[in-house]
């Protein structure tokens, strides 16, 4: 390499950074710039990523949403639960025992319909016993008219007979 030569090298390397001579290869300026740009990601890289990142957000998203109406559905139940296990405690407390279905409403939200039977089984009551066994059969209903939802809950309990409606008994003072 000429002097001349060494000198127009040493000022190119002076006035584009990041350009270094190297001895008997000649290398420009636009060569290292396109070295350069091989570390970073393309347009279509990024745009996959953002694809990708699109696609699982939206998946996340749908196991959220099932995920807060599984709740909503098991807060609905415990509530009919606790309304019915609320009916079945105080039946026979707050009123005599009376043999058939009745219905009525806890809230705006859930209605009740409860048939009490008498339970027929061989040996439970004794001859002259005023003990007798009954089957409560509950059921909670809520839920609009196009999907009606309900549950079921049915105990045993035992009380006292009441006298057929015109017996000696009731017709007392």
């Amino acid at each position: 390499m000429n002097a001349r030569a060494a000198s127009r090298t040493a000022q190119r390397a002076r006035r584009a950074p990041g350009w270094t001579p190297v001895v008997g290869i000649r290398v420009t300026p636009c060569a290292v710039r396109t070295c350069r740009r091989q570390g970073g990601f393309t347009l279509l890289e990024v745009i996959a990523a953002i694809m990708l990142l699109a696609i699982a957000f939206g998946a996340l998203m749908k196991v959220a949403g099932a995920s807060i109406a599984l709740t909503q559905n098991a807060a609905t139940r415990s509530a009919a639960a606790m309304w019915a296990r609320s009916k079945l405690d105080s039946e026979f407390v707050t009123t005599p025992l009376q043999v058939g279905r009745s219905v009525g409403q806890f809230d705006r939200q859930f209605s009740w319909q409860l048939d009490v039977i008498p339970w027929a089984n061989a040996g439970t009551a004794a001859v002259g016993s005023s003990m007798r066994m009954y089957e409560l059969d509950l059921k909670v209903s809520w839920g609009s008219l196009s999907r009606p939802r309900s549950a079921h809950f049915r105990t045993l309990r035992l009380a006292t007979m009441q006298p057929a409606a015109g017996s000696a008994a009731e017709q007392q003072p």
